[in-house]
């Protein structure tokens, strides 16, 4: 199971949704910012987007607090994993 998958369980996200991951470790801003944006506004409301970073997206989570998404930050040595969900969105 991929790291960004496994670490799921350590954060506050559904567990009983599909799951998108997203990689953008080694980009530069504000590209992490404009991608996980993008892959939002596409994706189900059902669906928990997991991204990994290299650094916590401290400027992204303003941006999910006004669009009305919940999220939660695990920092590991080898990056960040935050889970992104729409909060109430049921199945």
């Amino acid at each position: 199971m991929p790291r960004e998958t496994s670490v799921l369980g350590e954060t506050e996200a559904p567990t009983d949704r599909p799951v998108e991951t997203l990689d953008v470790a080694d980009l530069g801003p504000p590209e992490p910012l404009r991608r996980t944006l993008e892959l939002l506004a596409d994706l189900p409301d059902e669906t928990v987007l997991v991204q990994r970073n290299d650094r916590v997206p401290q400027f992204l989570f303003p941006k999910l607090d006004d669009r009305g998404y919940a999220y939660d930050t695990v920092e590991a040595d080898d990056g960040v994993v935050t889970a992104i969900w729409t909060a109430g969105a049921d199945r």
